[in-house]
């Protein structure tokens, strides 16, 4: 069991790493990332934020309908744990609700509406650079173990560096550019998303889930498949349907 998590630890990384060379989908490697987390830490859900070309932060990532409510809710109110990770480039925590309340009472309430009980968020950060957030969620009280934190700050520093990289002298116009190409796809993913939970009667994790696998199935960037799937010019089948099935590219 040890030997499994190192591994797929070993994989989190070489996820974050990958990106370090070439053209690389910036949101689908977040989504791996969280996905990796979640499964990883016992955690019960995991959302990322970056902040946009006007310094707003976005949801990007998130493993669920409910975090990333939560992280909506933040970002409408302009209070909570992932937003003030992101302002001043430090972790904030709550081991329990009765802590969560004292620091941010409307965030406390829709988090236990949704189940959670405890919550901490990790600056997403290189140096003097921040371009968001990592937001962890429990149902269970308590701090996280201090080696997964460890861990888990390693993977979202090795995360940053691989969004900041850049090898020219426009580095900081070229790496902004990036993160807001990265906040565009995200609209289209949405857009993907409700679309095909229509068409399948699915939710949206599901429908997500099939957009996913179709991109990797056929080697094409998510955001590419999102923005063929509105177009009309890629139908995806429902999962049921999938096996033996090539989805047909118009």
């Amino acid at each position: 069991m040890e030997q499994d998590r190192e591994r797929r630890l070993i994989d989190a990384f070489l996820v974050a790493t990958s990106t370090l060379v070439g053209e690389y989908d910036v949101v689908e490697m977040l989504q791996t990332l969280v996905d990796e987390v979640v499964e990883l830490f016992a955690l019960d859900a995991v959302g990322i934020t970056l902040a946009n070309e006007r310094q707003e932060l976005e949801v990007v990532a998130g493993n669920g309908a409910r975090a990333r409510l939560l992280e909506l809710l933040q970002l409408e109110t302009g209070a909570g744990p992932c937003v003030e990770a992101w302002s001043t480039g430090t972790p904030r925590s709550a081991d329990d609700l009765d802590e969560m309340t004292r620091s941010w009472p409307l965030f406390a309430e829709a988090t236990a509406s949704a189940g959670f009980v405890s919550v901490y968020s990790l600056p997403l950060r290189s140096r003097d650079t921040v371009l968001g957030s990592m937001n962890l969620f429990r149902s269970r009280p308590g701090p996280l173990d201090e080696r997964d934190l460890a861990a888990i700050r390693a993977l979202t520093d090795v995360a940053s560096l691989s969004i900041l990289q850049q090898r020219s002298a426009d580095q900081a116009v070229r790496t902004q550019d990036q993160l807001q190409r990265a906040l565009d796809s995200r609209v289209a993913i949405e857009q993907a998303k409700g679309f095909l939970a229509q068409t399948h009667e699915v939710d949206l994790d599901e429908a997500f889930a099939l957009l996913r696998r179709w991109a990797r199935s056929n080697n094409v960037l998510l955001q590419e498949a999102a923005l063929g799937v509105t177009a009309r010019r890629i139908v995806i089948p429902p999962r049921a349907s999938e096996e033996g099935v090539r989805p047909s590219v118009r």
